[in-house]
């Protein structure tokens, strides 16, 4: 039975990782600070399906801390998801996302290099393309991040270029493209604008609607991660794992109407520092290295995540 250690195992990602995991019959060690980012009913709800299960451990600490870290006990692979998220919040508080993101990843390495763990998969971000016209993005396109979020994420890829090199650690790094479905943070616009579209507030609209993301089912995304867990073919990949489909956000709120039956009643705002206008993933790499193939249609991902929404909202709002 494969141990797996599992960084922000409580947040969204993580927990529909992990529960997938526990299914395949790995072990599962998780570690999450319960940052107060958003509210902490929210990881309460997300780990509570598996926090008794047997081949599950979940340890309250900080990949920063090297003591919480050793906790995990004997470990095969790293599924480093935990970060700081968030572009506009990266713009108020840079040091800090400097610090967990790229200090914590070092701390990370560190811990493989010295417990001889040979494989470690890395959520990085889109948002390392920045603005870029020429897409669909390939992972070999010029990277000229624009917020202090995505600079991170790139810095973390390289330390991983150079603790693969130096010390033989298998580091793939995925890059996520606007994953969504069950779990969602109450930050990003999906889990936002139907808490809004159903309470009858107005949803904030940065823009005239005209920017796209290329949005990827969180049940993908996991597929895409449990493939990088097994993956042994060469010792460093960065791979784009999105749906290769962009939407714009009109059509994205469209589609929400749709889903839950209601009007949106529309804030629009001015664009946002940071933000880019378009997202979109050239996924032949992965498909090729890692067999990923998303197969989840927007509407169905959306009807997932209003099912769980309904289920979950007073629990969480």
């Amino acid at each position: 039975m494969r141990h797996i250690l599992v960084t922000g195992g409580a947040g969204f990602i993580g927990s529909n990782l992990i529960r997938v995991l526990l299914q395949n019959n790995f072990r599962v060690t998780a570690i999450d600070n319960f940052d107060e980012f958003y509210p902490l009913a929210q990881k309460d709800l997300n780990i509570l399906p598996f926090r008794n299960h047997p081949y599950f451990t979940l340890l309250h600490g900080d990949i920063r801390n090297t003591a919480d870290l050793q906790k995990a006990g004997d470990v095969e692979v790293i599924v480093h998801l935990a970060a700081k998220a968030g572009v506009r919040p990266s713009i108020k508080d840079p040091v800090l996302y400097q610090d967990v993101n790229v200090g914590g990843t070092q701390n990370l390495l560190e811990f493989a290099k010295e417990r001889d763990i040979k494989q470690f998969v890395f959520a990085s971000s889109s948002s390392v393309y920045g603005v870029n016209p020429n897409v669909p993005w390939h992972e070999d396109e010029k990277l000229l991040p624009i917020s202090p979020y995505a600079s991170t994420k790139l810095s973390a890829e390289m330390l991983g270029h150079v603790y693969s090199h130096l010390y033989g650690i298998r580091f793939l790094a995925l890059r996520f493209f606007t994953v969504y479905g069950p779990g969602q943070r109450p930050d990003l616009a999906i889990h936002k604008f139907f808490h809004h579209i159903i309470k009858g507030k107005a949803i904030p609209v940065y823009g005239d609607g005209s920017t796209s993301r290329d949005y990827t089912f969180v049940g993908d995304t996991v597929k895409g991660i449990l493939a990088a867990i097994n993956y042994e073919a060469s010792d460093f990949e960065i791979l784009n794992l999105g749906n290769s489909n962009t939407v714009t956000l009109t059509e994205l709120i469209r589609a929400i109407e749709q889903t839950c039956g209601k009007d949106a009643i529309i804030n629009r705002l001015p664009e946002q520092p940071g933000d880019v206008p378009r997202t979109y993933a050239d996924i032949g790499k992965a498909q090729k290295l890692l067999n990923y193939r998303p197969s989840t249609s927007l509407r169905e991902g959306l009807n997932q995540f209003y099912e769980w929404f309904k289920a979950s909202s007073d629990a969480i709002q």
